[in-house]
């Protein structure tokens, strides 16, 4: 029986596969973009158009005077600072519950990080690095949501953990409209093993709570778990507490199966420890298991399928070469 998945709602640049509205009137390949609509509903956004700037357009840049970022449009001379970052509130204070972000890597308005900033209208070189004008509202009121631009999604692990985050939430979204203690608490039991990876002592704390849960308030209840299961959500789990759940999941068989076939998955988790094997291949053949010896509890977890499975196996971009993912 095929899984159902909850549709995340996400906010995407519209540069980004959907309209070619850059400053040079193009738009911007995405794998991940080009086929998450068939599993998500999309808000795409454009801010330079928004404020009525034209396509294609004269390009816009940071420039830091007296110690105060500007957004300046060099050819014209013109500062949209007020004019970006009043549609900026605008825009956010208006959207439904969303589940995440992406957004155009290094854009002077949309870009999460990495950002340059110039100390003139004129030729020079960059200062220093910050977050655009219209990603700066976006993390200041969104910041426990995943977000991430297209370039970084296209590691994989960033790619996994951000599928992971926002397929999570929206299952979360849909019990938490309807408040069912029920439900939560069979949402709880179904992530455990995917909460054990992300952050155990979190997910301690949320058991803790759905364990209280009829003797609570149900605005707090699901306050404070949506609270602890984003900050769950924040980080790329360890390769050691993935290490750890696989483990525990394989103890389950240690007396179902072949010696050969317990060493052979423990020599595919080693892989996977010394970074010669992705995540899937050991959770893949453990998830094999599952399915023959009919463990319907762990058949349940979502640690096994995060998200849909068709958008596991996008293919590696070569835009990532000579980046650092983790620290732009």
């Amino acid at each position: 029986m095929e899984q159902v998945y909850a549709r995340p709602l996400l906010v995407i640049s519209r540069c980004i596969e959907f309209e070619a509205c850059r400053y040079d009137g193009s738009k911007i390949p995405s794998p991940l973009v080009a086929r998450i609509r068939d599993y998500a509903d999309c808000i795409p956004v454009c801010p330079e158009v928004e404020i009525g700037l034209g396509i294609p357009r004269a390009t816009v840049r940071i420039v830091k005077t007296d110690g105060i970022d500007h957004l300046i449009q060099p050819a014209t001379g013109l500062d949209y600072t007020k004019k970006m970052s009043e549609f900026a509130q605008r825009f956010l204070s208006n959207l439904p519950p969303v589940d995440g972000f992406i957004l155009k890597a290094g854009s002077p308005t949309s870009g999460l990080r990495g950002v340059k900033v110039y100390p003139s209208v004129g030729k020079s070189m960059a200062i220093e690095k910050t977050a655009g004008f219209f990603a700066r509202e976006v993390l200041r009121k969104y910041s426990s949501l995943p977000m991430e631009d297209e370039l970084r999604l296209n590691h994989i692990r960033i790619r996994d953990h951000f599928l992971t985050a926002v397929f999570t939430l929206a299952a979360f979204r849909n019990i938490e409209e309807k408040k069912n203690r029920e439900n939560l608490a069979e949402f709880h039991a179904k992530n455990k093993y995917l909460l054990i990876a992300c952050h155990q002592e979190n997910m301690r704390k949320m058991g803790r709570l759905v364990a209280s849960r009829t003797g609570m308030d149900p605005d707090e209840l699901f306050f404070t778990y949506r609270t602890l299961l984003c900050e769950a959500l924040a980080k790329v789990p360890r390769y050691t507490n993935n290490i750890n759940v696989l483990l525990h999941i394989l103890g389950y068989f240690s007396d179902k199966v072949s010696l050969k076939e317990k060493e052979y998955c423990l020599e595919v988790i080693d892989r996977y420890r010394h970074n010669q094997a992705t995540l899937a291949e050991p959770r893949n053949l453990l998830y094999s298991w599952v399915i023959r010896f009919q463990e319907h509890y762990l058949e349940n977890q979502t640690f096994f399928t995060p998200y849909p499975v068709a958008l596991a196996d996008l293919p590696e971009e070569i835009t990532d070469r000579g980046r650092n993912m983790w620290k732009e």
